[in-house]
């Protein structure tokens, strides 16, 4: 506040200073000539407030009303700073009590203290900005009192009110374009409602298109949103003010190349997705193996996938990694028209014991294995001949993918009792030769 009533202070010498040093007063008068000649507050200023009773006032006179003009907005900016300064003791005092967390839809943006801080923050703003139009209008007219600063004052005003007056005229023309940008904006969102009304018809299953699956629609609609919306920009760009401007074409072409640059990643992810989505390795909940890893989709977006293990562990691959690499599925061996997926287990044994022993044993332990199907019946297959044993494969079949830890152990349990009730040992003989020098 006190450097305020300093600056104000000084606008006294300067208009004195202004109106003895004549020499002074004739280049300020001259250039302010030249600048306000064209200016339309010149005869605002200029005559109406010198002409009348204040043409027969001498220096004196002039110098006193000024002192009161001076004086009285020095006054009335006084009053209003303290005004302020109580409302916010009082905004401090009352308001964590009074003033409740902000929230939009359920979701809390601010808290009750950071309310209260965003209001001392505007009260400051209007603080000044008060003080801001009491300086524009009290300099001008103080200047005007005087002959040599009176051009002073339409120059003080013309910097400001020129401007504002650019900004309203131009704001004024830019109706006619406004409207044109609000019909194609409206236009634009009922097509997109219509697009997503059938989109979620077909994910319902309610609508049905030949050779189009359901988990195609939302990506379609997406891709048709962002699509459309461009397109919208392009038909909006002319009709924005400045749009013609070379500044307003260097800022888009700049933010263009930008984006470009520092989103070649990004984007090839995006693309890698499109053809992920419409390619269909997978879908939410499929159990698959990824790069050497086995879980089960969680998330599937244009990005990146995230798989859960069954160690609940959430690994994350970028969109490009995976259309770089192999990706098994093992639900679609589930699927109602397939037999299901074909789980095995190993086991070896000498020549000694029969081969028809062992087949018999593998299957009657499959079969009593929970979630393992009767039909198809579980096989076995033999898969080498070793010098001292033979190795035998159990195949069976199940639909329960999402159980396939639970069923291998169950598997591996059952085995090991069968062979242990038919008195059959599942050690093999392995034998090492060594030479010494």
């Amino acid at each position: 506040m006190r450097k305020l009533l300093v600056v104000i202070g000084l606008i006294i010498p300067l208009m004195f200073s202004a109106a003895q040093e004549s020499d002074i007063a004739e280049h300020v008068t001259e250039a302010a000539d030249a600048v306000a000649s064209a200016s339309w507050i010149q005869p605002l200023l200029a005559e109406d407030l010198i002409t009348g009773p204040l043409e027969e006032l001498d220096f004196i006179h002039r110098l006193g009303i000024a002192f009161a003009i001076i004086a009285g907005q020095a006054l009335l900016i006084w009053l209003i700073w303290f005004l302020f300064k109580r409302l916010n003791k009082r905004l401090e005092s009352a308001g964590k009590e009074k003033i409740k967390p902000f929230f939009i839809h359920k979701f809390r943006l601010l808290t009750a203290k950071q309310v209260v801080k965003v209001i001392e923050v505007f009260l400051r703003l209007l603080k000044y900005l008060i003080t801001a139009v009491q300086l524009f209008l009290t300099i001008p007219i103080v200047f005007s009192l005087f002959t040599a600063t009176k051009n002073l004052a339409s120059v003080l005003f013309g910097y400001i009110l020129n401007p504002v007056r650019d900004i309203a005229f131009g704001a004024v023309g830019f109706i006619p374009n406004l409207f044109k940008i609000i019909i194609i904006v409206i236009i634009m969102r009922y097509i997109l409602k219509g697009i997503k009304f059938f989109a979620n018809q077909i994910e319902m299953g309610k609508l049905k298109i030949p050779h189009f699956y359901t988990e195609w629609a939302a990506p379609t609609y997406r891709i048709l949103q962002v699509l459309l919306w461009a397109f919208t920009f392009a038909l909006v760009y002319p009709y924005l003010p400045g749009s013609d401007s070379r500044a307003f074409q260097g800022v888009s072409v700049f933010i263009g190349i930008i984006f470009s640059i520092g989103s070649t990643s990004a984007i090839g992810n995006l693309v890698a997705g499109l053809v992920i989505t419409y390619m269909r390795p997978f879908k939410i909940g499929d159990r698959v193996k990824i790069n050497e890893l086995t879980g089960f989709i969680v998330e599937k977006n244009l990005m990146v996938v995230r798989l859960k293990t069954h160690k609940n562990e959430y690994v994350t691959f970028p969109n490009l990694v995976i259309l770089n690499s192999s990706t098994v599925n093992y639900n679609t061996s589930s699927d109602e028209d397939e037999e299901g997926l074909i789980i095995f287990a190993e086991v070896t044994f000498g020549y000694s014991t029969p081969w028809q022993t062992v087949h018999d044993i593998l299957i009657s332990a499959a079969l009593s294995t929970e979630h393992v199907q009767k039909r198809p019946k579980p096989f076995v297959l033999q898969t080498k001949l070793d010098d001292f044993y033979a190795c035998y494969q159990i195949n069976c079949y199940t639909k329960d993918v999402e159980k396939i830890p639970k069923i291998y152990t169950l598997l591996y349990e059952n085995i090991q009792s069968r062979f242990a009730e038919a008195g059959l040992d599942m050690t093999s003989a392995h034998y090492r030769v060594i030479t010494k020098n």
